[in-house]
């Protein structure tokens, strides 16, 4: 049976990898974000997405590695990690449930980082909003809506800032 178990086993622990490397980014990226890094935080963006692959690539082969094991148990594809566990010897299935349960908490906290990145650097877009807005006060359309409902396209009169500079 463990010939069967451990590419399982190696599976769970490859996306658990894969997770803690995607939440080292996000500590990065919200130091990037905090310390007003853009070049910095675009290249993090990057490794991220490049990081998404390869999570994506690990639960591929976990979900390959836990239908090879289902199919051994008599199981089908209704039947949950947790009833397939159930169905393992027992020296396995501790092993088993403390890596799904780790990788359940790594996923938690990498969607509590994601928020607050999402958080700041959105406080950081409407910072940046409100600044363009005081600085030109008249490149903000007013959205003026028709009789049908559909937003009219109103150009902004010119900048009387780009117009004092020349």
């Amino acid at each position: 049976m463990k010939e069967h178990i451990d590419p399982l086993v190696r599976a769970l622990r490859e996306e658990l990898t894969q997770y803690g490397e995607l939440l080292a980014l996000m500590q990065e990226q919200q130091e990037l974000i905090i310390n007003r890094q853009a070049q910095d935080l675009l290249q993090n963006l990057n490794k991220v997405n490049d990081q998404m692959k390869k999570i994506a690539a690990a639960r591929d082969g976990r979900e390959v590695a836990r239908r090879a094991l289902l199919a051994l148990v008599g199981g089908d594809a209704g039947t949950t990690f947790r009833q397939m566990t159930a169905k393992l010897p027992p020296e396995y299935q501790p092993l088993l449930e403390a890596l799904v349960e780790e990788i359940n908490q790594l996923l938690q906290r990498v969607h509590q980082w994601l928020r607050q990145n999402h958080l700041l650097l959105r406080r950081s877009l409407d910072l940046m909003q409100s600044i363009l807005q005081n600085i030109f006060p008249t490149t903000t359309a007013t959205r003026t809506y028709g009789r049908l409902g559909a937003v009219s396209p109103v150009a902004p009169p010119p900048s009387t800032l780009y117009e004092g500079i020349i």
